[in-house]
């Protein structure tokens, strides 16, 4: 019974976004879910939140990826980190902060946002069924200091989640908050959904970092983080196919 609804409400959703002036005709099931389920199975404001991801998309990426040579002062400083799949299949990527600085060039940094999560959502392809990959996300404050406060940089990445890359979240992990940044939380999570707070866990508690360590997966968590790899900068990450869109 619970497929019947589903195949309803996809069917509902495709005539929605032809009544809006578009089309769903290149995309599977699983990318229509993604945004269906974001909007609690109410196929008219799935369709319009996918034509708006379509706008959004056409627009930020014209060429279907962005380039690193659009983004070489984000990437200069090697804080993101690309560390392959966990126990669920999820690529790990990792940020820490204390390597990022608010950015002189916001239009460059939102294209850096949309480059990070794109590589990360197609070094998952391989893992799972296209159109329905998950990430993690390990948000690492150690040793942060005022001078890497980024309250608007934290809201443009979760914003960008929650709006053009729907149940796209798995889990993201904060590590090492300091007491001086728990005001800054607190005004970015006025920004998310629900749905988005409820997918991040700030790990406080040798319980949950136990917790991290056994849900993310030894084998590639990196050696600081209580896994046994080495860190993969974003740059060097390989991928399994070229990026897709989103």
């Amino acid at each position: 019974m619970e497929e019947e609804g589903q195949g309803f409400a996809l069917t509902q959703m495709r005539k929605s976004v032809e009544k809006l002036g578009s089309s769903a005709e290149m995309y599977g099931d699983p990318t229509l879910m993604r945004f269906l389920i974001a909007r609690s199975m109410d196929p008219d404001k799935a369709a319009k939140m996918f034509v708006q991801w379509q706008k959004w998309r056409a627009k930020m990426v014209p060429n279907g990826f962005i380039s690193e040579s659009e983004v070489p002062d984000e990437l200069e400083g090697r804080k993101v980190f690309l560390q392959g799949l966990s126990n669920d299949t999820y690529p790990v990527l990792i940020i820490q902060a204390r390597k990022h600085f608010p950015p002189k060039d916001q239009n460059q940094f939102k294209k850096f946002v949309v480059h990070l999560l794109d590589k990360t959502i197609a070094s998952a392809i391989k893992g799972s069924e296209a159109g329905n990959e998950k990430l993690i996300g390990i948000l690492d404050l150690q040793h942060i200091t005022y001078k890497n406060i980024d309250a608007r940089g934290l809201i443009t990445g979760f914003q960008f989640l929650q709006a053009y890359y729907p149940e796209r979240l798995a889990k993201c992990y904060i590590l090492h908050m300091p007491q001086f940044f728990v005001a800054v939380w607190r005004l970015v999570s006025r920004f998310l959904e629900k749905a988005t707070l409820e997918k991040i866990v700030i790990v406080s508690s040798e319980e949950e970092r136990r917790e991290f360590v056994g849900g993310v997966e030894e084998e590639i968590l990196p050696e600081e983080y209580g896994g046994r790899a080495k860190l993969v900068p974003l740059q060097d990450a390989p991928l399994p196919n070229a990026p897709t869109n989103s």
